[in-house]
């Protein structure tokens, strides 16, 4: 997960996985098109992208054709969100039913206190 969270700390490298979000499949030249960098700085982060398991290739004749694979940011999002989620869910199922019923929660304080 270390190589995850390196290859999206380089705001570059977010842009290139943008890209490939938008239109997948696209080659390493179509890629550095109206990039701030050259060709093989574009192939320099395409490969910590590939390292990091967030961008796959296909070979299409002569084309290497790069696509973005979401996996390993679904393992994030379950980690590291998906935990804090769980709690603000819970906290609005519980403020949620002490609007509709107020008395009733009361009742569930009196049975844990009483």
């Amino acid at each position: 997960m270390t190589d995850v969270f390196h290859a999206l700390a380089d705001p570059t490298r977010r842009a290139l996985l943008d890209r490939l979000f938008l239109e997948g499949g696209l080659t390493l030249s179509e890629l550095a098109e109206g990039a701030p960098m050259t060709r093989q700085g574009v192939a320099k982060h395409i490969a910590i992208l590939e390292a990091a398991n967030l961008v796959t290739a296909e070979w299409e004749g002569r084309n290497k054709r790069h696509f973005l694979n979401p996996v390993p940011l679904t393992g994030i999002v379950h980690r590291w969100v998906g935990k804090f989620e769980d709690a603000r869910l819970d906290a609005l199922a519980e403020f949620k039913a002490r609007l509709e019923d107020p008395t009733d929660m009361d009742k569930k304080d009196t049975k844990r206190h009483g």
